[in-house]
């Protein structure tokens, strides 16, 4: 399981999706990235997981307490 997280200034790191592979994690953050600022940094498609967020990171292992199965997984840009 690959756990993509979103983040912005004062708020700590949120789980926002789940995936299969990194493959499709990059491939959706390539995706709904509208500017790129550089070290997963960004301006992000509205109604994507991250679009409330200005930053993302993933792992293979959770990095917060939230329940992966609360988040969308596998999400791609026709379930907009």
């Amino acid at each position: 399981m690959h756990y993509l997280y979103g983040s912005k200034k004062g708020v700590d790191r949120r789980l926002v999706a789940t995936f299969g592979s990194e493959q499709q994690l990059l491939a959706y953050v390539h995706w709904a990235t509208l500017k790129d600022l550089g070290e997963h940094r960004g301006k992000f498609e509205q109604g994507s997981a991250l679009a409330s967020y200005e930053a993302w990171e993933h792992s293979t292992e959770p990095l917060t307490d939230e329940d992966a199965t609360n988040v969308v997984h596998n999400p791609t840009p026709s379930m907009l």
